[in-house]
């Protein structure tokens, strides 16, 4: 109610108090500089591929070498973490500014999928070894 009549008494105060806020409010628009999409630093995919049953040491040998290998065939890439915990390697492919994302992420894509169906099957190939091939020891039996 103190503001209804302090504008009662006072108009042209008022009136020049909400010209200043509105001039103020306008020159402060049109000075800010506006950005819609701020850069967010260097672009990035992540991998993440578990297996359980092996330590961060395994992890290494067995299955971010074979990636960090593949990865640096990328279009693009800037350099590659990775990181073994129990159970999973944790990767993280950086790549230049500018470099097209969706691009990048199908290759990624590909790369893991054929990284693991080559490591696996050399897996399953040298098991079979170490075993005297019991595939053919099963095919053997049957017939």
């Amino acid at each position: 109610m103190k503001l209804v009549l302090l504008a009662l008494r006072r108009p042209v105060t008022i009136v020049v108090a909400v010209i200043a806020v509105a001039l103020c409010s306008w020159l402060a628009m049109n000075r800010m500089h506006v950005d819609i999409f701020p850069s967010l630093g260097a672009p990035a995919v992540y991998v993440a591929q578990p297996y359980s049953g092996m330590d961060p040491q395994q992890m290494e040998g067995f299955l971010s070498y074979y990636f960090e290998y593949h990865f640096l065939y990328i279009t693009g890439i800037d350099h590659v973490e990775s990181k073994n915990i129990q159970g999973a390697a944790l990767m993280k492919l950086v790549f230049h500014p500018g470099t097209d994302m969706s691009e990048a992420s199908a290759t990624s894509t590909q790369l893991v999928l054929t990284t693991i169906s080559m490591r696996f099957s050399r897996i399953s190939r040298d098991a079979r070894k170490r075993a005297g091939n019991p595939s053919s020891r099963w095919r053997q039996s049957e017939s």
